[in-house]
């Protein structure tokens, strides 16, 4: 079970300022997951519910499961997420969230399959 969870009814995807930007709302728009690289590559940024929970290089793993998309964040990050360590996306009727997924794989994102 993971520490934090967004049960995502809509996934975004845009660009601005020469950074991509992928986000899984959920129906209420309480709570958010996103992910921001710049559009020439380099370290993904991640932040869940709030930019202070947030940081860049935070994500060891990410990878599709029978949820949806399970992340787990480098252990030295885990402050800046209120100490938690992994955090799952719910994708069941999450609009989006195919273009979405295969965004973050474009992005790198580590262990997406």
């Amino acid at each position: 079970m993971a520490d934090l969870t967004v049960k995502a009814a809509y996934a975004t995807i845009t660009t601005e300022g020469g950074e991509r930007f992928v986000g899984f709302v959920d129906r209420h728009e309480e709570s958010y997951a996103l992910f921001r690289q710049p559009l020439t590559g380099g370290p993904v940024w991640f932040e869940v519910n709030d930019p202070d929970f947030g940081a860049e290089d935070a994500v060891e793993q990410a990878q599709i499961g029978p949820g949806g998309l399970e992340i787990t964040l480098r252990p030295a990050k885990a402050g800046r997420f209120g100490y938690a360590f992994s955090v799952d996306v719910r994708l069941k009727d999450c609009d989006g969230a195919d273009a979405a997924l295969a965004a973050l794989r474009e992005m790198g994102v580590v262990g997406m399959e």
